[in-house]
């Protein structure tokens, strides 16, 4: 069984015992550990075959998608590290970002088409790294070369890839605002992760028949804990989508219909469907943890969820 020392291990050994198990849910698509595992050792090869080298930095100019959690799977395998890209953000601070980075190649999806093709007419991408097409066979960006698509995945092997990389080299960077307006990436190793995820599944006794919540965009440190929280116990990730993501309605629908265990979202989440008393006396009631961080939650706020979930418990993380 593989030992668990860098964040792709926690799929793979899932793979290994369970590989029809559905790792990854985003509206009607699914993912199985089995998949994930295979698509993630060919994206691996795909881009060494492309030039990347250990130690490299990917930016991942997607949403919160399947493919992209197999995009930093695969770029994990690489021995290389990712840096997820808010595609919301405008084009002049994105470049900041994409300089500091100094990656070595871009992975797209076609949401990111119109910031690509800002960045590409002002001349932040002028060819010199290339963009590779994530969960599509092109990017329709005028004039942008890429150097490989989703498609392409099919040439490469799914056998398990070797690495070399341990728990002390980078995972990833995370970009914060900065304190003085300039984006600052925080360099994240393997081991930073681990040591969370390892307390956390441990702290909440997650387990396989869980149902997690994915809310946050890949960019926010909260998504790893679901994704690798989720992939450490063999659970499954429940992502939100995007048509849900500022709907009080939609979201607590979400929750129903997922039938999830778990919950965490920011205090401004949970304000906001309180006030739109989406949350019924003894709701959703297969969930059983309730957790929230990154800002202060309202006394109120917890008092109203509180009331209506009494069957749950309730964390600040």
């Amino acid at each position: 069984m593989t030992e668990i020392t860098l964040l792709h291990h926690y799929a793979t050994r899932q793979a290994e015992s369970r590989s029809d198990a559905v790792a990854l849910v985003l509206g009607e698509e699914l993912l199985t550990y089995g998949e994930l595992e295979q698509a993630s050792n060919r994206l691996a090869r795909l881009l060494r075959e492309s030039g990347c080298r250990r130690g490299d930095r990917i930016c991942l100019f997607t949403p919160k998608l399947p493919a992209a959690v197999v995009a930093m799977h695969g770029v994990s395998k690489a021995d290389c590290a990712y840096v997820p890209i808010d595609i919301a953000s405008p084009a002049p601070r994105v470049a900041k970002i994409v300089q500091s980075a100094d990656p070595g190649l871009i992975l797209a999806s076609p949401e990111a088409a119109k910031l690509l093709g800002e960045l590409h007419a002002s001349g932040e991408l002028d060819g010199s790294v290339p963009v590779g097409v994530v969960a599509a066979p092109e990017l329709p960006v005028e004039g942008l070369d890429t150097a490989f698509s989703w498609k392409d995945l099919d040439s490469f092997s799914s056998e398990p890839v070797d690495t070399l990389n341990g728990g002390e080299d980078l995972a990833h960077i995370l970009f914060t605002s900065g304190s003085t307006g300039t984006p600052k990436g925080v360099m994240i190793k393997h081991s930073n992760v681990l040591h969370f995820v390892s307390w956390a599944t441990s702290y909440f006794a997650t387990k396989e028949t869980d149902r997690v919540s994915g809310h946050p965009p890949l960019h926010f440190d909260l998504s790893t804990f679901d994704i690798y929280g989720t992939f450490l116990a063999g659970a499954e990730l429940h992502m939100v989508p995007a048509s849900a993501n500022l709907i009080a309605r939609k979201l607590a629908d979400f929750i129903r219909s997922s039938d999830l265990t778990q919950w965490f979202a920011v205090p401004s989440t949970m304000t906001f469907m309180a006030k739109a008393d989406v949350v019924q006396y003894d709701d959703f009631p297969r969930l059983e943890r309730v957790l929230w961080c990154g800002e202060v939650l309202p006394t109120p706020v917890l008092i109203h969820w509180m009331e209506r979930l009494p069957h749950c418990t309730f964390t600040n993380l």
